[in-house]
């Protein structure tokens, strides 16, 4: 059973091929990465995933409905979340109006139960003490675990991250696993992460798909991905092995 499926998926920008008969499929409260070199489409497959490009050929369905050409607002209400690399916060809000801002996309209720709603998610956070700080004050790291409440708000069924770990530190990051696996638990959430750090790929993701000019070169749990000869050419390395020994 599947509740995000991706069917040969292919998208070409002039003569360049940015993704080619991509297959990705989520299971309901599954922990999935796609990673791969730069370049190698996972933005643009997130993007068709999410309705900010159509694909050339292929399909879309979220719980069994086909969304491929569906507007990404709708995409919103049917249950797809996401984040963005480069963090998308309104600055002159505070950390509590934005992530109303994103509980008003899915509901229509009121402001007093939007604001509840939005408290709960910054408390299962650990934001809870910032929500009445200006976004505009708060460090880097804080601004990307806002912007992840937000998306949390949305009531989704999918979470779709993009490399929420860039720029972080490494105790940012450890708390960013830390909140993911507990918000999966919490909300029974699949999640779809593209991410560089391999640590946080390999700590949470159940099943990898590997991507490799446009291509799906490869796809496993984690055991199977860091042993694969394919994905070591093309992005992991050698070295990586070695690290790990």
């Amino acid at each position: 059973m599947t509740i995000l499926d991706a069917r040969a998926i292919s998208k070409r920008y002039g003569g360049l091929a940015a993704l080619t008969d991509v297959d990705v499929s989520v299971a309901p409260g599954q922990f999935v990465a796609i990673i791969g070199p730069n370049g190698a489409g996972k933005s643009t497959l997130l993007n068709v995933l999410t309705g900010l490009v159509v694909p050339d050929r292929g399909s879309v369905t979220l719980g069994g409905q086909e969304i491929t050409r569906m507007a990404t607002n709708r995409r919103v209400r049917a249950g797809l979340g996401r984040t963005f690399q480069h963090g998308r916060t309104f600055r002159r809000l505070t950390v509590l109006e934005n992530v109303m801002v994103g509980a008003a996309l899915e509901s229509k209720a009121n402001e007093r139960d939007l604001r509840e709603k939005s408290l709960q998610v910054l408390d299962q956070l650990g934001l809870a003490d910032i929500a009445h700080e200006s976004i505009g004050k708060l460090s880097y790291g804080h601004r990307r675990m806002v912007e992840l409440a937000r998306s949390v708000a949305c009531e989704p069924k999918v979470l779709l991250l993009d490399e929420p770990a860039a720029g972080l530190n490494s105790a940012e990051v450890d708390l960013l696993v830390e909140r993911l696996s507990h918000l999966r638990e919490q909300h029974q959430l699949a999640v779809v992460l593209i991410e560089h750090n391999m640590g946080m790929v390999m700590r949470l993701a159940e099943r990898i798909f590997v991507l490799n000019f446009g291509q799906k070169i490869a796809e496993g749990t984690p055991v199977e991905i860091q042993s694969d000869p394919a994905v070591l050419s093309a992005y992991l390395g050698e070295g990586y092995v070695h690290a790990r020994l």
